[in-house]
């Protein structure tokens, strides 16, 4: 599927990247803990590991390598970059707040008590939302798949988290202007469906759906072909089953390839979520971020556009750790910042992992994942489909298996 390049000629121990496989399926295959893995690891650009194991789901053939995934919140660094080229063209800057495009958002509380059973009480008005807390996660909304405070509970009501089948944008924006905010932006790190409305700023600027402005700003330039808010008529067969954890067994069935909603229309284009991809597609994105923002002569953002999205945000330099009130993230990690739209290592030590200062990644709930290292040129794509995404240390030992394997740094 992929020109491989010689990994000794792009500084990779051959025999070191030839552990993966073996590790992956001993670990995860077939223990069944995953039903399939696929990964690419590339440096400058040019990919020096694929591989590929599992099936496509119960009772499927082996994984594809055009296989379809749902890449969950990796679909939310796309939209992130969407955002910052209207950033780009002066139509919107990152400390507009948000009313300027959504009036709906004047006069939000700060959460005081109640919800469940009993309204929500009277709060403190809150300062505004800015665009850069909707890219920091510091806005104050939350998920409702934190299952923390009543809410996230009223959040589950409304299925934010899932609103596909049954909201449009619009209506999207109504109801969650109607509940208070967990604390006033720019205070803490939650993550939440900041990058849901974020999606819906690019739609009311853009004047366009989100899923269109994605294919004409972003895919068709990137030649990203099969990425898509949905499957396309007839490709049903190339979108692999997701599976739900279930302790003490294997992974259950959680939505079938074929015959999955995916296939049929949907109201809403998550930003937040909602994009389904291929490895190779997700390789072109990454790419062109390593090369400082382009891909084949065709500029998507700036370098300097790109290097302040993966700086820290978060205030007085502050990690994850410090700020963050999240269950379902990657706020577990010491050492790393969030910047717009990524998280991005700020301290490489406290990480406890082979990094690099300035690195940056994000993941999806299907426990896929990605990386980009700018010190070394090294980008990493990895496919498989089991909810969540916290189940296994599987991210974390990719990062080492890759990290082990290379024999020139240029730190």
């Amino acid at each position: 599927m992929f020109d491989l390049t010689d990994p000794a000629s792009l500084g990779f121990a051959p025999d070191r990247l030839a552990r993966i496989e073996p590790f992956l399926r001993e670990a995860y295959i077939d223990s069944r803990r995953l039903p399939m893995t696929q990964l690419l690891v590339a440096r400058d650009g040019k990919p020096v590991y694929y591989g590929k194991l599992g099936t496509m789901g119960e009772g499927r053939g082996d994984l594809r390598d055009d296989a379809l995934f749902r890449i969950a919140s990796m679909t939310k660094p796309i939209t992130s970059i969407a955002f910052m080229q209207l950033v780009e063209q002066c139509k919107v800057a990152l400390e507009d707040p948000i009313t300027k495009v959504f009036p709906e958002f004047a006069g939000l509380q700060i959460y005081a008590g109640g919800g469940g059973s009993i309204p929500f009480m009277p709060g403190r008005d809150a300062p505004p939302i800015r665009f850069v807390d909707l890219l920091t996660h510091m806005s104050g909304f939350t998920y409702g798949l934190q299952n923390r405070t009543n809410i996230d509970a009223v959040y589950r009501e409304h299925n934010f988290d899932f609103a596909r089948r049954h909201l449009d944008s619009d209506e999207f924006v109504a109801r969650l202007s109607q509940l208070p905010l967990e604390f006033a932006p720019g205070e803490r790190w939650n993550y939440s469906v900041s990058t849901d409305v974020l999606g819906i700023a690019v739609e009311r600027i853009s004047g366009q759906r989100l899923g269109d402005y994605f294919a004409e700003h972003i895919f068709k330039p990137l030649g990203m072909v099969d990425t898509a808010f949905g499957v396309a008529d007839g490709q049903s067969e190339r979108l692999v089953d997701a599976f739900q954890y279930v302790p003490g067994s294997a992974p259950q069935l959680f939505d079938a390839g074929i015959g999955s909603s995916l296939a049929k229309p949907g109201r809403f284009d998550s930003g937040g979520g909602g994009l389904v991809s291929t490895i190779a597609d997700y390789h072109r994105f990454c790419s062109m971020l390593v090369n400082g923002g382009e891909l084949d002569g065709i500029q998507i953002v700036s370098p300097k556009t790109l290097a302040l999205m993966t700086a820290n945000h978060l205030p007085d330099g502050a990690d994850l750790t410090q700020l963050s009130q999240s269950m379902f993230s990657e706020s577990q990690n010491a050492g790393v910042g969030f910047g717009l739209g990524f998280a991005c290592v700020i301290d490489a030590a406290k990480t406890l992992m082979p990094t690099s200062k300035g690195e940056y990644y994000w993941g999806g709930a299907y426990s896929t994942a990605f990386f980009v290292d700018p010190v070394e040129a090294i980008t990493m794509v990895f496919m498989t489909q089991v909810y969540p995404s916290s189940v296994y240390p599987i991210r974390r030992q990719l990062k080492t298996l890759i990290y082990s394997a290379l024999t020139d740094s240029r730190a």
